[in-house]
């Protein structure tokens, strides 16, 4: 499939670290660093996607694009 036929898919939200994922020794990237920045990330990109795709619901279209076995 050429490269302009591709869907638009939204992007998928960073797992959020559990507490215990944190060894609480001051790191200087702590997980919570770490998914605070890629959060931010997914933030950017997903107002990006809205854009685009205005009206749509992202969780609606992963699940139909899960559905398809995309």
């Amino acid at each position: 499939m050429p490269a302009a036929m591709l869907p638009d898919v939204p992007p998928v939200p960073p797992e959020k670290p559990l507490a215990f994922d944190c060894c609480e020794s001051g790191c200087d990237r702590c997980v919570f660093d770490i998914y605070a920045e890629e959060l931010a990330f997914y933030e950017a990109e997903l107002a990006a996607w809205r854009e685009r795709n205005p009206g749509l619901d992202p969780d609606e279209a992963r699940r139909r694009r899960s559905e398809r076995g995309a």
